[in-house]
């Protein structure tokens, strides 16, 4: 077998191999050296195992994990797959399983917290991809809209719509030769998710005979799914907002036999029911009844709600994993095109450029079609007219005209979505490049790090329509009404812009209008963070300073007492020094205050997002950035959060923080010359 294996000058892994099926076991094995903590914790989470080893805080994941059925779907999909594909992702699954005890060797995390490196099965790669994403199209979202019809009326069902706290956004932008220095097109962005050390998304090149290429890989899934170039194509993707999963509210009953009957449009039906017990590490073990009706399995078992999740990969057994081979060969537009048309989820928008002077702007995915009803909450399993029939064909796409900007606003997705992220992020993208006619690589940095804050004019407006301040209050008006609205972490101005929103949020949360809103449902633990009031006051609030149930005139009082609130006492530093980054991990190792402080908030094409009225800390963020020049691929750039490498005081395992925060970026080096071989024995 000839793999061989080398790294560029930031740890990052160059692999080549006589055929696809070996590359893809070097994948699996170089991502076990590099990151086997991380592999493992993302395998007990598609299981829902996590709670044997990190204790009960991840209790709650694991109960959902089981109730939603995610490894057996994970096993339906892999059993379906054809017999190429499944042959490709067992290659990196025993590529996986070779390097797991070399890599758990190096990873201290296991030691501490007793876990041996677990066996890989053939379908894992699909249960860790649908893990990762099943929580992506928001259905939680659903479940608060109910509360807001029960509670608020069903005129306001849709008064918090917005880019919601637990979504994850993303920017993206093809330009066209006609704009670029080069004559040839540029694809760049950046995917906005949950920042986790290690990161979500690992820096690799895969090279064999049939093709060469550089991307994104997730860590335990083989291909490169969302972002690569191969040299003559380039793609790049960003969640579409689509709404494709459906929430039905059931009437179960028991039957003497022991079994779970469900009521449907036809009558009682029989559910498939079996209990599962979790292991919790320092308690007692946790059994969990799995329920499955017509509709899909219950991930919502309470006294007074029992609620089932309808996903696509569970009804159809597909996850459109043969589109990952097919991407790794793609040498133009056409050939990213027949690709995503076998994707399935999650729902993406894709950009693609070739060296032809080819381009790509369409959606890829699986949206059922369903009634509007499904689309907006919680709808009763047993009245008729809530089925799926068939799914949206053909998926929404457009011609390119000099620029295509993604950014997960309403747009080509439209159709597809209820909730998306509000324009600033687009618009602003689409007017900075609109600003040259020769762009280069280099030159998108300044796009990616824009700090400019849009989404600030309904606030700013209310505060200069306040009169009758007292001095300091006064002062802080004039300030703020002077500030450039560019959310930089040295700045004092934003900070105070800062401070002055949290405590209009924190006020209308707390407004008798908005009040039957403020005791959140008794829904699992998981879900409570779409369910908080002030998470989503703080993200609808351009709305609901200038429409909804809170009165003008109250809307107004909020502000000024906001404005005399953080006047008398103003925070202590510049916006950085309360935005923080704050980066999920299995096992935290930092304390809070040793992460650097950023740049940008949640509506600034630089979208590192807080909760305003709750904490200024950002735990999330650009997961990557990317610049894909098709001129020359040497010339394309990319930076992650982190590094490389998984493994506690390796060099490569944060060597990239510094770019990444002042908004650098790493050239893309493709010349094996430049690259330093590294040996493996291979068994």
């Amino acid at each position: 077998m000839s793999i061989e294996v080398y790294r560029d000058t930031w740890g990052i892994p160059h692999l080549r191999a006589a055929d696809a099926h070996e590359l893809s076991r070097a994948q699996g094995r170089i991502t076990a050296l590099d990151r086997a903590w991380q592999l493992e914790v993302e395998r007990h989470r598609a299981q829902g195992t996590t709670a044997a080893f990190l204790g009960a805080d991840s209790l709650d994941w694991d109960l959902f994990a089981r109730r939603a059925r995610l490894a057996d779907t994970a096993r339906r999909c892999f059993d379906a797959l054809d017999a190429p594909t499944r042959a490709w992702v067992g290659a990196y699954v025993d590529g996986v399983n070779e390097g797991l005890a070399d890599g758990a060797r190096r990873a201290p995390e296991f030691a501490a917290t007793g876990l041996a490196p677990g066996r890989w099965e053939p379908w894992t790669p699909l249960a860790v991809w649908l893990s990762t994403h099943i929580l992506f199209a928001g259905f939680p979202t659903k479940l608060w809209r109910d509360v807001v019809a029960r509670r608020l009326g069903e005129e306001h069902v849709e008064l918090f719509a917005t880019d919601g706290p637990a979504t994850s956004g993303s920017n993206g932008w093809l330009v066209t030769g006609e704009r670029t220095a080069s004559g040839a097109a540029i694809v760049a962005g950046d995917p906005h998710r949950f920042i986790e050390a290690p990161g979500v998304y690992q820096q690799i090149r895969l090279a064999c005979p049939e093709f060469d290429v550089v991307g994104l890989a997730v860590p335990g899934v083989p291909g490169m799914a969302h972002f690569g170039h191969t040299g003559t194509v380039a793609w790049a993707i960003t969640n579409a907002m689509a709404d494709y999963q459906d929430l039905y509210r059931e009437q179960l009953r028991r039957t003497d036999g022991g079994g779970v009957e469900a009521l449907g449009p036809g009558g009682w039906a029989p559910a498939r029911v079996h209990t599962e017990t979790v292991e919790v590490k320092d308690a007692a073990p946790v059994d969990v009844e799995v329920i499955e009706t017509d509709r899909g399995p219950v991930v919502v078992d309470g006294p007074d709600d029992v609620i089932s999740l309808r996903y696509p990969p569970r009804v159809t057994a597909e996850l459109g994993f043969t589109a990952l081979p097919a991407l790794l060969a793609a040498r133009t537009v056409a050939d990213v095109d027949r690709a995503f048309d076998r994707w399935i989820e999650p729902v993406n928008v894709v950009q693609a450029a070739d060296t032809e002077g080819g381009t790509l702007h369409r959606v890829a995915g699986y949206v059922p079609v369903r009634p509007r009803d499904n689309r907006l909450r919680v709808v009763p399993a047993w009245e008729p007219g809530h089925e799926w029939t068939g799914r949206h064909e053909p998926m929404p796409r457009e011609a390119v005209d000099g620029v295509a900007v993604m950014a997960n606003a309403r747009g080509l997705a439209s159709p597809l979505g209820v909730e998306f992220a509000p324009p600033h992020r687009a618009e602003r993208i689409a007017r900075l490049l609109d600003a040259s006619k020769s762009w280069t690589a280099p030159g998108m940095a300044a796009v990616h790090t824009d700090t400019h804050l849009a989404s600030a004019r309904p606030l700013l407006s209310l505060v200069a329509a306040l009169p009758d301040l007292g001095l300091r209050a006064r002062e802080l008006r004039d300030r703020l009404l002077c500030w450039n609205r560019r959310m930089a972490a040295d700045s004092t101005d934003a900070a105070a812009f800062a401070a002055v929103r949290g405590a209009v949020v924190r006020r209308l949360a707390r407004h008798p209008a908005l009040a039957v809103l403020a005791e959140p449902p008794a829904y699992p633990a998981l879900f409570q963070p779409w369910l908080a009031l002030v998470p989503r006051v703080a993200y609808a609030l351009e709305t609901l300073l200038t429409g909804g149930p809170v009165p003008p005139a109250d809307r107004l009082a909020a502000v000024r007492a906001a404005l005399e609130e953080v006047a008398a006492a103003p925070p202590a530093g510049p916006w950085g020094a309360t935005h923080r980054l704050a980066p999920w991990a299995a096992l935290p190792e930092d304390p809070d205050d040793t992460w650097p402080g950023l740049d940008g908030d949640h509506d600034c094409v630089l979208s590192t997002s807080s909760v305003p009225g709750l904490t200024d800390r950002s735990a999330r963020g650009p997961a990557a950035r990317y610049v894909w020049d098709l001129a020359r691929r040497e010339d394309s750039l990319w930076v992650v959060p982190f590094g490389a490498s998984g493994i506690p005081g390796d060099p490569h395992r944060r060597d990239q923080l510094p770019l990444w925060l002042q908004g650098g970026l790493a050239p893309v080096i493709t010349d094996w010359n430049r690259l330093t071989e590294e040996r493996h024995d291979h068994h």
